[in-house]
């Protein structure tokens, strides 16, 4: 895991402590596959750290929230982007690249807002432990575009009270276990922001 204890003490000393939250999340076995996607260049290193974090922003401009989709959600279905730090990269360095690759936004972190330590289980008996970090952020300069084509397949500016209704609606409507943590995770960030 790239986010160790060092890392997240500086992001607490800069962007304030976090709603912290320890959660468990069946999912379905074809579900794990996506879990353990990020560790795809690194499991065959020997000693080599697998990415077992990922990191969500809240970029607003104004009232207004970027809001990314994937190629594979279904229509209506949108989030804030994400992404994951390089070995070795500053947590700070990292989330302007991913907020740059997916939303073409420059950004400044604002809080952190939640962390979650999640086991994810499957009806097999399989699992992975998974942490995601979410911050605020503003906006300062860019136009939304998407940067990276194979990942994202839109960005757009909605509100929080959107991801809290009718995408929520949306994404529980799928049935897919993740898309329920990503609600959970949206309702952590929500009341955080509200707190």
């Amino acid at each position: 895991m790239y986010v160790g204890p060092e890392i997240i003490a500086q992001m607490e000393a800069r962007f304030g402590t976090p709603a912290t939250y320890y959660w468990e999340q069946a999912i379905a076995p074809g579900e794990m596959a996506v879990v353990r996607w990020p560790r795809r260049h690194r499991e065959g290193e020997a000693g080599a750290p697998v990415r077992a974090h990922d990191l969500t922003f809240f970029i607003f401009r104004g009232e207004e929230l970027a809001l990314i989709r994937k190629p594979s959600f279904p229509p209506g279905a949108w989030r804030p982007p994400s992404g994951g730090l390089e070995p070795g990269e500053d947590f700070e360095r990292g989330a302007r690249r991913e907020a740059w690759e997916e939303t073409g936004l420059e950004i400044a972190l604002q809080r952190y807002l939640v962390r979650t330590r999640v086991r994810f289980y499957d009806q097999t008996g399989d699992e992975e432990m998974w942490t995601s970090h979410v911050c605020s952020a503003r906006a300062l300069d860019g136009e939304l575009q998407v940067h990276d084509n194979h990942e994202i397949a839109g960005v757009r500016w909605g509100t929080v009270d959107e991801l809290q209704g009718p995408i929520r609606q949306v994404l529980l409507a799928t049935g897919r276990s993740l898309f329920a943590y990503r609600v959970r995770l949206h309702d952590a960030a929500a009341a955080a922001l509200r707190g």
